[in-house]
């Protein structure tokens, strides 16, 4: 299979929304470590300190590139198979047939998508953005943990992050066992392994993450 046919055809799309999507199901268990750090309690020391790190390590720039990169394949070849697979069917129902077994979100997983897109987007305008202007503008710099303190305790934004965080739930749920059948294991002896491994991980990654915001709008981190 050539680059053109593996970016193009259908069985390639999904090959390469596969492949992005363990990449970045391996991200998600880097990303929520680190920030676990801030339930130290030490008025954001440990976490401040790995996120200076984090921000000033060339290194991390480069795979920081990488993982920008595998987010922009996964998105655009996410939008291209909705849209092959809307084209497929062009006369819209007015009653849908799903099969039972189908769950309801591996139904909607274009809007999921488009849900957790725009939750990442404010996540980056809220976190990324200030680092950035630190390191390459010479900003001032930023203290990630006061600055999460003063995002998480406004009810606005406390919301729409758990409407966020919920929307990256059901995608990972359908989005973990997808990408395994995509890159073809997906045989009788290791699918329902692989559902079980999917469910807990999306349980355990968005509950790691949702009880950040959680913590601070509940008082328990100074």
């Amino acid at each position: 299979m050539t680059w053109k046919q593996t970016l193009t055809s259908p069985v390639g799309r999904k090959f390469v929304m596969g492949f992005t999507g363990l990449f970045l199901i391996a991200f998600l268990i880097v990303h929520a470590g680190l920030n676990a750090t801030i339930f130290m309690n030490d008025d954001g020391a440990t976490f401040n300190a790995v996120a200076g790190f984090m921000s000033h390590n060339w290194i991390m720039r480069i795979l920081e590139l990488g993982l920008f990169i595998g987010f922009a394949f996964h998105i655009v070849q996410g939008l291209m198979l909705w849209k092959m697979n809307r084209a497929a069917r062009p006369v819209k129902y007015s009653m849908k047939r799903y099969i039972p077994k189908i769950k309801w979100y591996s139904r909607y997983m274009g809007l999921l998508g488009t849900l957790v897109l725009l939750y990442l987007v404010m996540h980056l305008a809220h976190f990324w953005v200030h680092t950035k202007d630190e390191l390459y503008f010479g900003g001032s710099e930023v203290n990630l943990y006061e600055r999460m303190r003063d995002i998480f305790t406004q009810p606005l934004w406390f919301v729409l992050y758990m409407l966020g965080l919920a929307s990256l739930l059901f995608h990972l749920l359908h989005g973990f066992q997808s990408a395994f059948q995509s890159l073809g294991m997906n045989d009788k002896a290791w699918t329902p392994l692989v559902k079980k491994a999917g469910v807990a991980y999306s349980v355990i990654i968005v509950v790691l993450f949702a009880l950040m915001p959680i913590a601070f709008m509940a008082g328990w981190l100074q």
